[in-house]
């Protein structure tokens, strides 16, 4: 049997975790189940990352830089409207290729409600600064357009919000789109 790495087991952790917490939320995952699911003692995940907290920042980065990545790479070599559709494609492909992505987005930003409703502003800060990337991404793909950035997050947002409810593609819902 061939050993892994501290670093191969940090993500199959994150990998885990994504899973877990996209099912259950922060409050709702505990890390117990992230050790079973990646076949590790909690000893053992402790050792790989100080705590719950940190292992859901790690997912909620990784979150965020795969999303980047994503319009990165649909974007490449476009600009404006081609830029803005190939982009809209490729999220779309991924959410409904990998659902826990998007549930995982959904429960980040749960975890920053409730997280600052008890006075931790660390989720706050980490999941806003990785927003801003994803924005920031966005707006020069779009050639700095502030307002299609706007209507794209939005847009967005409203199709996160569609798909996490369920309604099915030949729904109403979706003739705007």
């Amino acid at each position: 049997m061939v050993r892994m790495s501290a670093e191969e087991r940090r993500e199959s952790v994150i990998r885990a975790a994504t899973t877990e917490f996209a099912r259950g939320g922060y409050h709702g995952t505990s890390t117990e189940a992230i050790a079973k699911r990646v076949g590790v003692s909690q000893p053992y995940l402790f050792r790989l990352f100080p705590g719950k907290k940190a292992i859901f920042v790690a997912v909620a980065q990784r979150c965020v830089d795969d999303t980047i990545r994503t319009f990165e790479k649909a974007a490449e070599g476009l600009e404006g409207e081609e830029a803005l559709h190939a982009m809209g494609e490729a999220y779309t492909k991924v959410i409904a290729e990998q659902p826990e992505r998007l549930m995982m987005q959904m429960q980040m930003y749960l975890a920053v409600a409730a997280a600052e409703a008890e006075g931790d502003s660390e989720f706050g800060e980490a999941v806003r600064a990785g927003w801003m990337r994803l924005w920031d991404t966005i707006l020069l793909s779009l050639g700095a357009d502030v307002e299609q950035t706007t209507m794209f997050m939005a847009q967005g947002m409203l199709i996160n919000c569609l798909v996490a409810m369920g309604f099915p593609r030949d729904h109403r819902v979706w003739e705007g789109f």
